[in-house]
């Protein structure tokens, strides 16, 4: 079962919760091959979108999850509103539960804003990215994806590469995928791996070749300039010689490896088109269970919440 009223991030879930929101997910996947794909658990229900930085999958997913179980879905422009004369992030939420809010999903460049939030207010706050920290729900979707195509998660081989140390969606699948007993490989320059990596019980590689030889999964990241200051890569033209994905390195993984992105891609630095559109590739798959997985996580604290 799933007993709290918020999702912070993946790192405090049990395997059995993880595991618990992956079936409920699996179930709502049927029925979004309906006809009529509308559900009425949500129904008279609201959810408000807070998000400080930009979005396109993320924000339009939760959209679509939120009206598939039938509840209302707000978008706060923050652009437009009082945040912009001074207003608090505190008072923000606390006015958007004073609306008649049931969940507030927020996206923030700053770390632990979804944890400080949750503690003052008793909306269910769904985190959506918080700084370098996590992404719960893209890890989820992506466990998703990877359920679909493989037989278990024990024992498999997941290669993640790219900019690890400014990555919350990397941060959130090494929590999910060695809690399921998944082997877990981190590949990038020195310049982009965290300091502490070890601790989090995964495989350190620099030689992209290494890292992906046997490989059941290759999971390439995009690279987050926004969060970089320079000095971390000499150029992007370098980044993919050394560290992108094309078609002769999918080869050194299994011959049924899977190829994922979370998006958004940058197509001739993080992978190739030939690879991105190729027959291995599972990234639009990925977007759909994005549907999935959040209709999952809406539902689940909706029940948390009666």
């Amino acid at each position: 079962m799933f007993e709290s009223k918020d999702l912070l991030g993946i790192k405090d879930l049990s395997p059995e919760e993880i595991s618990y929101i992956l079936d409920t997910a699996s179930n709502f996947k049927d029925v979004l091959k309906r006809d009529i794909k509308k559900v009425p658990p949500l129904r008279g229900k609201t959810v408000v979108s807070l998000f400080f930085e930009p979005s396109t999958r993320t924000k339009t997913s939760f959209a679509l999850a939120a009206k598939r179980l039938s509840a209302d879905f707000v978008n706060f422009s923050v652009s437009t509103s009082s945040v912009v004369k001074g207003e608090s992030i505190r008072d923000t939420a606390l006015t958007i539960q004073s609306l008649g809010a049931d969940f507030v999903l927020i996206r923030h460049s700053s770390s632990g804003v979804p944890h400080f939030l949750s503690k003052i207010v008793d909306m269910s706050v769904i985190n959506a990215g918080d700084g370098a920290n996590e992404h719960p729900t893209q890890a989820l979707l992506d466990l998703l994806t990877i359920q679909s195509h493989k037989k278990s998660f024990k024992g498999l081989s997941v290669s993640i590469i790219g900019d690890i140390a400014h990555s919350r969606v990397a941060k959130s699948n090494i929590y999910a995928l060695t809690k399921l007993g998944a082997h877990v490989r981190v590949i990038c320059p020195p310049t982009l791996m965290p300091a502490d990596v070890n601790r989090l019980g995964v495989e350190v590689y620099h030689s992209i070749d290494d890292g992906i030889k046997d490989a059941d999964v290759i999971m390439t990241l995009r690279l987050q300039l926004e969060r970089q200051t320079k000095g971390y890569l000499p150029s992007l033209r370098e980044y993919f010689k050394l560290y992108g994905i094309n078609h002769d390195r999918v080869k050194l993984a299994k011959k049924d490896a899977i190829v994922m992105h979370p998006g958004p891609m940058n197509r001739g630095v993080e992978i190739a088109s030939s690879v991105a559109d190729g027959p291995q590739s599972v990234i639009l798959e990925q977007v759909t269970n994005g549907i999935a997985v959040r209709m999952a996580v809406l539902y689940l604290l909706g029940g948390v919440r009666k």
